[in-house]
């Protein structure tokens, strides 16, 4: 991987999971990275000890991005960290809810898209005076964008909108040189698809997939930083789905 070394780098939700992997994939790179946290302070300072004790460089930085104005809280404490230059943003946190249609409330709607969907949209927002060309931007999307997985309507259309909005940042920031895609996971060993862990979850994971194992955050960040990297310089406006080959 093309080094990294020199570069700022913000991860949302990088306490654990795919946060996680891809804050370490980036700091072994050579990343700078900032480790975002909202609730999960003892994790992200784990985080944070981890990069540390390799060698590399790492603060926390906390916001609630299920809150109106998180993104907007969370900018104003990366700008005063880093100063004038953000070179990768991976805006990875999110929620998620298993809800059948007739059993979704307003408010659980309102809450995945205020993580999912406005969080990214305005820390994005927020985050551009600071982005100059060279800087990537990586969004979590999810294989329930295209296809039909469980009980994930409304999740499914908040990774939707995701997708959505790669094409249209791409398209918006590519003059400055700033480049947006997303990575689309399947399902991953995370706290988010805790039904892999049972014998059921994972013979239906394995029955979707060309892959025949569960993926690890690992398997994600990995990609993160790919995209993240002067690897992919020329790649901008795509969704890349790394899934193990689910529903194809």
């Amino acid at each position: 991987m093309t080094s990294l070394t020199g570069k700022t780098a913000l991860v949302t939700g990088a306490s654990r999971g795919i946060g996680r992997a891809s804050a370490l994939a980036l700091a072994r790179a050579g990343a700078q990275v900032l480790v975002h946290y909202s609730s999960g302070e003892k994790e992200a300072d784990a985080v944070v000890a981890e990069i540390r004790a390799a060698g590399g460089n790492a603060e926390k930085v906390a916001a609630n991005l299920r809150e109106a104005d998180g993104p907007h809280t969370l900018a104003k404490r990366v700008r005063a960290i880093i100063g004038g230059r953000l070179d990768i943003l991976v805006a990875n946190a999110g929620i998620a809810k298993a809800t059948s249609i007739e059993d979704t409330t307003v408010q659980d709607f309102d809450d995945l898209f205020a993580v999912n969907v406005r969080a990214p949209y305005f820390l994005v927002q927020q985050l551009l005076p600071v982005m100059c060309k060279g800087s990537s931007i990586v969004l979590l999307s999810s294989l329930a964008a295209r296809a039909s997985v469980g009980t994930l309507s409304a999740y499914a259309a908040t990774k939707g909108a995701i997708d959505t909005l790669v094409r249209h940042f791409a398209q918006a920031l590519g003059e400055r040189g700033v480049r947006v895609n997303a990575v689309a996971p399947g399902v991953v060993a995370t706290d988010m698809s805790r039904f892999a862990k049972t014998d059921e979850g994972r013979d239906f994971t394995l029955g979707i997939q060309a892959l025949k194992r569960i993926a690890q955050p690992e398997d994600i960040g990995g990609a993160v930083a790919f995209l993240a990297s002067d690897n992919a310089r020329w790649i901008t406006g795509e969704t890349l789905h790394v899934d193990g080959g689910s529903k194809l």
